[in-house]
């Protein structure tokens, strides 16, 4: 049996960015054999990316580039909130959302293929997954080209805005952002809300007015009242300027002859069903797993 030293353990970590353990493991395996044991522990890395590829990824951060009127806004998940303080994981996030302003890949499967630091952004991604221990994902990117100007917002981590306007003022931009995360609008205008929630909203409507016992003129009223209500409420221009509650967004830009040409919001974990875990259950299995080891 080979005597497996200090200073193998971090030639190897060097090479693999593996946990110290696990190097040792690895060398201990191979009977000290570092060609040997790279390979044992890259297999292993890989098993633990793939093993956690199945787990839900609900938590993450935003992350946000600009350079000049290029910029971009990324999610990166991952499973636990743990994790989104983790410096490699923010690293990622921040490579990430600077690679697709600077080389504009067409999706996901573009982004991961781009070369990081030596390798790629998927085998970067799986080599940290390897480390930690945990699934992430980059869920989705919105990039921007522009004539005009760019202005983002991050609120901490988790909400992320990128404002594509005109204006003499940089304020201008900085404020709408940052109304933006406050309020969540859906759309620019009532005219760009999507199709399927004016819908959702129209149906709501319609079933709370039906139950007022109204005439089918009044019902249509109604109806028709609560949803520009709900597009007053959901459409950036439209919405009460958070700033100053006697204006809207659109009044403010036509005062300081400003305008909004688009925006892009990521909300972490919008959309994404959490799995919930009993942590009670969790903590029984692990003590009874490491009983077992």
């Amino acid at each position: 049996m080979a005597v497996i030293t200090a200073a193998m353990v971090g030639e190897l970590r060097a090479l693999t960015d593996a946990p110290m353990m696990e190097c040792k493991k690895a060398l201990t395996e191979a009977d000290g054999d570092p060609v040997k044991a790279e390979e044992l522990l890259r297999v292993k890395l890989g098993s633990k990316a793939s093993k956690a590829a199945s787990r839900v990824t609900a938590e993450g951060v935003v992350a946000a580039f600009v350079s000049g009127n290029v910029g971009a806004l990324v999610e990166v998940n991952c499973e636990t909130d743990f994790v989104t303080k983790n410096d490699e994981f923010l690293a990622l996030a921040n490579a990430c959302a600077k690679l697709i302003a600077e080389k504009n890949p067409a999706d996901v499967a573009a982004l991961s293929a781009l070369p990081l630091d030596g390798k790629t952004v998927e085998e970067q991604r799986a080599a940290l997954i390897g480390r930690i221990g945990e699934n992430m994902s980059i869920r989705r990117f919105q990039r921007f080209e522009t004539a005009g100007k760019l202005a983002s917002y991050l609120h901490g981590t988790r909400i992320g805005v990128m404002v594509d306007f005109d204006s003499a003022d940089e304020q201008v931009g900085k404020d709408v952002a940052m109304h933006i995360a406050a309020m969540k609008p859906v759309a620019l205008s009532s005219d760009n809300v999507p199709a399927d929630l004016i819908a959702k909203e129209r149906s709501v409507a319609e079933l709370k007015a039906a139950e007022s016992g109204k005439p089918a003129e009044i019902v249509t009223k109604m109806v028709e009242g609560s949803v520009q209500k709900y597009l007053k409420e959901v459409s950036l221009l439209n919405q009460t300027f958070v700033k100053n509650d006697k204006q809207t967004v659109e009044q403010m830009l036509k005062d300081t002859k400003s305008t909004v040409k688009a925006f892009t919001m990521y909300v972490v974990g919008e959309g994404i069903e959490k799995k919930q875990d009993d942590f009670a259950a969790e903590v029984a299995a692990q003590v009874a797993a490491a009983k077992q080891a």
